[in-house]
């Protein structure tokens, strides 16, 4: 059973850190792009940053660049999102997502159901 599973969030004030984990079963997650993705309350879901399958080249939104970075471990077979000088306007369910793909762009085929950030000012 492919199974996507999302952990780590939780409340921190801003400029703290939080390290997301999104463990798989079912597949190696190599073989896959992962990718990271948001939705604040009220907005639509945005993409965050990816790792691409094999070749783990990463790619960020504009707005998280230099502060947040996505990270592999296969022994895990878990992909990690590192927050550092987290803002309010983080806030959101981090959804983590699998494609059967080299890249994000081509649609997510696996979902994780979410974790809660929650950034106060």
């Amino acid at each position: 059973q492919v199974q996507l599973v999302e952990s780590g969030g939780g409340l921190v004030q801003a400029g703290g850190s939080l390290s997301l984990s999104c463990a798989a079963s079912g597949f190696p997650l190599d073989d896959y792009a992962i990718g990271w993705y948001r939705q604040a309350p009220g907005k639509e879901r945005e993409g965050v940053a990816c790792i691409t399958r094999h070749d783990p080249s990463t790619y960020y939104q504009e707005t998280v660049r230099g502060r947040f970075t996505i990270i592999r471990d296969n022994a895990k077979n878990t992909v990690f999102l590192q927050m550092s000088s987290l803002k309010p306007e983080d806030t959101a369910v981090y959804y983590c997502a699998a494609a059967d793909h080299f890249s994000c762009q081509q649609g997510m085929d696996y979902w994780g159901r979410g974790t809660l950030v929650n950034v106060s000012s």
